[in-house]
């Protein structure tokens, strides 16, 4: 008997419940309440895609992110329990340089393995919707890493996040939102620097971050080997992968003895050396290294930044497949239309960075009926909002840093119901960055905007990437349902 629909039924009765009960005191922002976009459908195509891939709507995902190519893929489980690829898409905007965030400020985009519970989701975000990393997981506050609500937004801008277009931030929060429904507590988000291949690993031989980048290898290759999500710990102010452990890890203490099963270990060891046999022989044909820093501020996938050149630059609405380009965008290292510019001032991707490829089609969400007081969006609002992140709304954001909407990118036509109505809700802390009443948008070469407090963690989680969330987030209320 299936018993999925009822439980969707009691748990959609259950928010409705709650909803009413807490809509005298409720703080959150309603915009999202109104404009129903973070409950907005999956599109008929993407159902589509996702059942004649053997899966299920409302299955497992799980998502990587690779800088250099400025991709983001997304994962997921099909009906032999194992995860397959469901959607590449293009970043539109990313900051920094290849490298983990190291501190308050550096405008880097994370890189390692965090857990996305449904209490960073944020409906309510000024940049349409947003998945909190949950930044600085249990390795980063090991090794002393500051920074905070370093988010997957939309609106192409970032500082210290992966920006991507609305409609892909809609699709996207749409398939996480599904898995939650389907009984998933938590997805992975694994962020690479890039693909972990013998080729890259040879090409980026020389930098600085090569042995950090070769730790996250390993939980790169169990889950190229096994196409499950690994076990994520720390221990020894390092990552540790597929574990069963004899005590409980602390991530700054000593490992205890672990095993992992050894059918996994034998897999994984042997990609390893074949790939280190291939990354010598790389090397020893003389296989290039790229330089350490490219000089300019972040990424955009080439499929964004071919749009924009073909443009002459940025300044007006630009519509791609695979979504809309706000005229506010900041490619990175763009020089105006009159000077020469060359690809390899125009991404930090490499020479062999390509549109991302694999699965992929044109993003299409359809539009939810917005939802009145008390209604379905009312009451997802409340539910499936972050209010551990609205909470923070008091906080200084570091540097006085600020980003504000043109009003012209709220007059976009022509595009799916995804980007139609923009309006944005109050300045929220919950991100890296906050709206002002200005104009026009600061240069790419302004400080993070993060809030100067850390989102905390729950000491000694063996998991490693769970932040903690306070009683009255919906982490706990769609717990307490399950």
């Amino acid at each position: 008997m299936n018993r999925r629909p009822l439980v969707r039924a009691l748990l959609a009765s259950a928010a409705i419940a709650a909803a009413l009960a807490l809509a005298g005191c409720d703080t959150d922002g309603t915009t999202s309440a109104v404009n129903g976009r973070h409950m907005q459908p999956l599109s008929d195509r993407m159902q589509a895609e996702i059942e004649s891939k053997n899966m299920a709507k409302e299955s497992p995902i799980l998502v990587r992110i690779f800088k250099e190519e400025s991709e983001l893929e997304v994962w997921k489980q099909d009906r032999s329990g194992r995860f397959a690829l469901l959607n590449t898409y293009p970043i539109c905007r990313w900051s920094g340089e290849l490298g983990p965030k190291i501190k308050q400020g550096d405008r880097q985009a994370p890189e390692g393995f965090y857990t996305i519970t449904p209490g960073l989701m944020n409906p309510n975000s000024n940049y349409y919707l947003a998945i909190n990393t949950g930044f600085p997981n249990a390795y980063d506050r090991a090794n002393g890493r500051t920074g905070a609500f370093l988010m997957i937004h939309g609106d192409c801008s970032s500082a210290g996040c992966y920006a991507m277009t609305d409609e892909q931030i809609a699709e996207i929060y749409a398939l996480a939102r599904e898995s939650f429904f389907g009984g998933q507590r938590s997805f992975q988000i694994q962020a690479y620097p890039f693909k972990m291949t013998p080729l890259n690993m040879a090409k980026h031989r020389n930098s600085p971050h090569m042995a950090f980048w070769k730790m996250l290898k390993e939980g790169y290759d169990y889950f190229e080997v096994t196409r499950t999500e690994p076990k994520v710990d720390v221990c020894e102010k390092r990552y540790v992968f597929g574990a069963e452990p004899s005590a409980r890890f602390s991530p700054a203490d000593r490992c205890p003895a672990f095993r992992i099963p050894e059918e996994i270990a034998t897999a994984v060891r042997e990609k390893q050396q074949r790939d280190e046999t291939q990354v010598a022989e790389l090397v020893n044909r003389g296989t290039p290294t790229v330089p350490v820093k490219m000089g300019v501020d972040g990424g955009m996938n080439a499929t964004f930044l071919t749009a924009v050149k073909s443009r002459g630059g940025p300044g007006a609405t630009i519509h791609t497949a695979a979504g809309t380009i706000p005229p506010h965008v900041n490619p990175p290292g763009f020089e105006p239309p009159t000077e020469t510019m060359s690809a390899s001032t125009l991404s930090l991707a490499s020479a062999e960075s390509k549109p991302a490829n694999g699965p992929r089609s044109s993003v299409q969400v359809a539009s939810a009926v917005p939802g009145s007081s008390g209604g379905v969006g009312s009451f997802f609002s409340n539910l499936f909002g972050s209010k551990a992140e609205d909470s923070r709304a008091t906080q200084p954001a570091e540097a006085s840093a600020s980003k504000s909407k043109p009003a012209a990118s709220a007059a976009k036509t022509g595009q799916s119901a995804a980007s139609a109505s923009r309006p944005k809700s109050a300045p929220s802390s919950a991100e890296t960055k906050t709206a002002n009443a200005s104009a026009t948008k600061p240069s790419s070469s302004k400080q993070d905007a993060e809030p100067e407090k850390n989102a905390g963690s729950a000491p000694g989680a063996l998991n490693g990437a769970a932040p903690t969330v306070p009683s009255n987030g919906f982490d706990n209320r769609f717990g307490a349902w399950n």
